[in-house]
């Protein structure tokens, strides 16, 4: 004969195995709620989960009607929710020995009775660390208590159920750690590497879209990292707000991807995009502080970018990587070209970083003139770089390398360096010259050490810092924070370094810049030089920004004169200094060396202002 005890032991071993074997919690539910059955004749059994919102939701009761278990799907518990709601109310068991008149079945007897359920004893499930993650449940088909047995059945079984839950809860943690991002809750890498696998296997028609998060740096810099998470975050969310039908993931610290299924044309893909971009933009706010959100795009098309998912996603990021260089902000689909133009990019960058280990970075300088006289005020250094076959190349040939920022930053520190060895030298031979104007980047802002490098390079030249101007170009303002930004021109001032903006009048927010910024200088930009003597307009322009300037205390220089005429009628209007290829066009430093002893200016440096640029005119 069996006992009941051998019974309750080959429950708990049968159940304990499925667990172990990887089993699903519905299916070990559904057998130990046969196994209970079994052994307590004339019972019926349930068990019940609770979720996240603490509402019930049925795991398994194998001999109740579906109507039945689907009315407890969602039901809240509460102090007089049938006896499983009420047992996890009160975290303690409950049991109901007549349905048809306890008051807690008042709402819900109707679903009972008609099945012949008369009694019913609930037991909450408690996890180990106290949480009541489920509750379970004996049926009996007339009115009374459970027998002691039954009570034996059901604390073995509360036990089981407790331990496969938890085990369940642990296997979804890990599932979810492994294939979702915990921040944006949005599938990670590893299910979006799964997911392109899979619709690449089986379809012709999707789209990807490799989205990456412009300034996260920034904001992480100047907001903190909590500031960067939030805005993550939000990004997910409104992507997955925004494309519903399609997959987005986050497969990085900035960047997203997108799955969209079904799309076999371009300018769909396009219209995702747009809305994607509008609704990102939106603006957050987070811990009083206001961000705007911004991000750039690259799109490829199955079939037409790419013929399987690598190609697919090798060319999205193509696009993505020329959109952030070239249209940030904005979206970009690959196309042929872009291939090449890579290419070039990397191209020119090797070359920059081989010559740069090669000290090919060298300056040559352009004299900036007093107009009333044939007098040298100064000097703008100008990057070249000389190549292999000897040819010089000018910086706009290589202009893209300085979009990486390493080597813009290792570009200004050789500049520096050969150009206070320049300095040095004019000074040993008795040369005057009052400044040297060098040209920096965004990346010497971000770097947070431009005033630093420069200390330390001129003073092991034994030069004085305030023969140093500084030229600045609008994207310096528009690739950092706005106080950092400011703090280290104040900060160069205070070293008697002059700070000049170039290429005045063609960003949009120039004149906001000279509100927000403290600069020295203006250098008209050469296009309004060039069309002063074709055009009235032109001519205005220069006119009320030399006024401007004038009544702001600031000096100006004008760029690009390359006529005698375009000299005096900038003189007529009132700019004292100007520099071009009607003076000179860029030399080597022995060409500076003849120019300073015919035409250099002795400095005039008065006690109200040490740089000597600030009393050139």
């Amino acid at each position: 004969m069996i006992r009941p005890s051998d019974n309750l032991q080959a429950l708990q071993n049968d159940i304990l195995e499925d667990i172990a074997r990887g089993e699903s919690l519905v299916a070990s539910m559904e057998r130990l709620c046969r196994r209970a059955e079994a052994t307590s004749r004339g019972a019926v059994c349930s068990v019940l989960a609770v979720d996240d919102q603490g509402r019930l939701q049925p795991l398994a009761s194998p001999s109740l009607p579906e109507h039945y278990t689907a009315a407890l799907i969602g039901l809240p518990t509460g102090p007089c929710v049938g006896s499983c709601g009420t047992a996890v109310y009160r975290r303690e068991p409950v049991e109901v020995t007549d349905i048809a008149t306890d008051p807690l079945w008042e709402a819900y007897k109707e679903l009972a009775l008609p099945l012949g359920l008369r009694a019913c004893w609930s037991t909450p499930i408690k996890a180990r660390d106290g949480r009541v993650v489920g509750a379970f449940a004996f049926y009996f088909r007339e009115p009374r208590r459970p027998r002691a047995l039954e009570r034996r059945i059901v604390a073995t079984c509360v036990h089981l159920c407790a331990i496969a839950i938890e085990h369940d809860e642990v296997r979804a943690r890990n599932h979810r750690l492994a294939y979702f991002d915990t921040l944006t809750k949005l599938p990670n890498r590893a299910q979006f590497n799964d997911a392109i696998a899979a619709i690449s296997a089986t379809s012709r028609h999707y789209g990807l879209m490799l989205i990456d998060i412009d300034h996260l740096k920034t904001i992480n810099d100047t907001l903190g990292h909590g500031a960067g998470d939030a805005l993550i975050a939000e990004i997910g969310a409104r992507l997955a707000a925004t494309l519903p039908d399609c997959l987005a993931c986050r497969i990085g610290g900035d960047e997203f991807a997108v799955l969209i299924p079904d799309c076999d044309s371009g300018a769909r893909m396009r219209s995702l995009a747009s809305a994607a971009l509008a609704a990102i933009a939106a603006p957050l706010d987070h811990d009083g502080q206001t961000i705007l959100p911004s991000v750039t795009i690259g799109g490829a098309l199955a079939g037409e970018d790419g013929q399987d998912s690598g190609a697919l996603r090798q060319n999205a990021d193509l696009a993505l990587y020329h959109a952030k260089e070239t249209q940030r902000g904005r979206y970009v689909r690959f196309r042929s070209q872009l291939r090449s133009a890579m290419m070039h990019r990397i191209r020119i960058r090797k070359d920059v970083s081989s010559a740069l280990e090669d000290d090919r970075i060298i300056p040559y300088y352009q004299p900036i003139i007093r107009l009333e006289t044939p007098e040298i005020v100064g000097v703008e250094a100008l990057a070249r770089m000389r190549l292999s076959n000897g040819r010089l190349a000018t910086a706009d040939e290589f202009h893209e390398a300085l979009l990486d920022p390493k080597i813009a930053h290792r570009i200004t520190t050789q500049m520096l360096m050969a150009v206070a060895a320049d300095m040095a030298r004019w000074r040993d031979a008795g040369l005057q010259l009052q400044h040297v104007a060098l040209n920096v980047t965004s990346a010497d802002f971000r770097k947070g050490d431009l005033v630093q490098r420069i200390s330390r390079i001129t003073e092991k030249a034994g030069l004085p810092m305030q023969h140093l101007v500084v030229e600045i170009t609008e994207q310096v303002f528009m690739g950092g924070r706005k106080d950092g930004v400011a703090r280290t021109m104040e900060a160069l001032q205070d070293c008697g370094i002059a700070v000049a903006l170039d290429d005045f009048g063609t960003g949009f927010a120039s004149l906001t810049h000279l509100l927000d910024f403290p600069i020295d200088i203006i250098k008209i930009d050469r296009s309004f030089v060039a069309a002063i003597d074709s055009g009235a307009r032109s001519g205005a322009i220069v006119e009320s920004l030399l006024n401007m300037t004038r009544r702001l205390g600031m000096k100006t220089i004008a760029e690009g004169i390359e006529t005698q005429s375009q000299a005096q009628r900038l003189g007529e209007m009132g700019c004292r200094l100007g520099q071009g290829y009607l003076y000179s066009p860029p030399v080597p430093a022995a060409q500076v060396r003849e120019l300073l002893r015919r035409f250099a200016r002795a400095p005039e440096v008065k006690a109200a202002d040490s740089r000597p640029i600030a009393n050139a005119a």
